[in-house]
């Protein structure tokens, strides 16, 4: 079965995955803006979220899976073959675009990752066991999602975050469900691309958050360093969902990069 999805618009497709604190809804603003400047705007429910039906094993390799078979299903031409979209993923959706980008290469002609990572391995252990516990610890000791979702974040957003993009955040990570949520942190941890980062070969953007402790600016341009085609640019005043906290930063970031790589303009190089 198809994960379930929103999409508005006709153009090209660009793909919205969301984070682990998330659902399709923390792309509304981007859905509606995207779409109308031309593009058609998707925005998916993760497997085990909202109506997606789960997975198992929850892991990577199912989820990108899964994924394809979305990607396939709205870019297939009358002959059978498949057309390739925009890429775009908020935390582990980024994770997410990458295990897709290095999967099915053919299928993605451009990535936009923000406040992600290659792998948790790179923060230090006590940063990784905080990251669970900060998350976990509320529903051992018997709190719902929503109360999660308010003591979370804001603790994530920074200084000049709209309050109506906090809201929606807390709003989008209410309805998530527990057990999915817990599966998909696990696996989160659990994932490592960092040795394959060179072989992402599509012109890439990387956008954090100046406030970001998890994605930081220096580990963003880290990574960027390491792609052949990537740039990196850090949005300033908000923490770990400036596509939620700065929309209008965040999308002109975004618009500018596919404006910049888009068909027959040559390739960015990577911005340290």
């Amino acid at each position: 079965m198809l994960p379930r999805f929103t999409t508005l618009g006709r153009g090209p497709v660009l793909l919205m995955l969301h984070d682990v604190d998330a659902s399709h809804l923390a792309f509304a603003p981007q859905v509606e803006s995207y779409a109308s400047l031309g593009y058609q705007a998707v925005a998916w429910d993760m497997p085990g979220y909202g109506h997606s039906p789960p997975i198992e094993p929850y892991d990577f390799k199912g989820l990108a899976a899964r994924c394809v078979v979305l990607i396939e299903a709205l870019t297939q031409r009358e002959d059978g073959s498949h057309t390739s979209v925009i890429l775009l993923g908020q935390g582990m959706g980024g994770m997410v675009a990458q295990e897709v980008a290095l999967r099915r290469p053919d299928l993605v002609n451009r990535l936009i990752l923000s406040g992600t990572l290659a792998t948790f391995d790179e923060l230090p252990a006590e940063r990784r066991q905080a990251y669970l516990n900060d998350r976990t610890a509320p529903l051992d000791a018997g709190q719902t999602m929503v109360q999660l979702a308010q003591r979370l974040v804001p603790r994530l957003v920074g200084p000049g975050s709209l309050p109506e993009g906090a809201r929606l955040a807390e709003y989008s990570l209410a309805g998530v469900f527990p057990s999915t949520y817990r599966r998909a942190l696990d696996a989160q941890m659990r994932f490592d691309r960092r040795a394959a980062l060179a072989l992402l070969q599509v012109p890439t953007l990387l956008l954090a958050g100046e406030f970001d402790t998890i994605a930081t600016p220096e580990r963003m341009r880290a990574m960027a360093a390491q792609m052949p085609q990537a740039c990196c640019t850090v949005l300033p005043g908000v923490g770990h969902w400036p596509n939620l906290e700065a929309p209008d930063d965040f999308d002109g970031a975004v618009l500018s990069f596919l404006a910049d790589t888009a068909p027959g303009m040559r390739a960015q190089g990577t911005l340290h």
